[in-house]
């Protein structure tokens, strides 16, 4: 993938949040309300972390979401790539198409480095910083 933050990256960022800070298994409707979204586009959004093993989901009248992963353990790089794929460090930024030594692209050493530094950064920094009390 080309590196990107989708409103479904959003989205699962701020629900696994919620669900870190709230340490209760929360219904799909309930989640949805506190993070801005419908249940059935939730469902979509959770899918994948579900698949991952950080969220667990459970149907039923008690069913609901619980955050079963340390968010120290997980980074903001992981949750990214967990919804749009793994990063593809030979995509071109102008062009949508490979970009290497073979063919590159007219800034594609500096893109190279600052791509490789955003990664570096984004995979440092856990999900857990990222948790505030009472705010997403």
């Amino acid at each position: 993938m080309r590196l990107a933050v989708t409103r479904r990256s959003d989205l699962a960022a701020k629900g696994i949040l919620e669900l870190a800070r709230s340490g209760d298994r929360l219904k799909a409707s309930e989640l949805a309300a506190r993070i801005g979204t419908t249940p059935g586009f939730l469902s979509q959004v959770m899918t994948p972390l579900v698949n991952k093993g950080w969220v667990q989901s459970e149907f039923g009248p008690s069913g609901g979401y619980v955050a079963v992963v340390d968010l120290a353990d997980l980074s903001v790089l992981d949750l990214i790539e967990a919804l749009e794929g793994p990063t593809q460090s030979d995509r071109c930024v102008l062009e949508d198409r490979t970009c290497g030594s073979d063919d590159p692209c007219a800034i594609h050493e500096s893109w190279r480095a600052a791509r490789a530094q955003l990664m570096a950064d984004l995979d440092a920094i856990p999900m857990s910083s990222l948790v505030k009390v009472g705010a997403l």
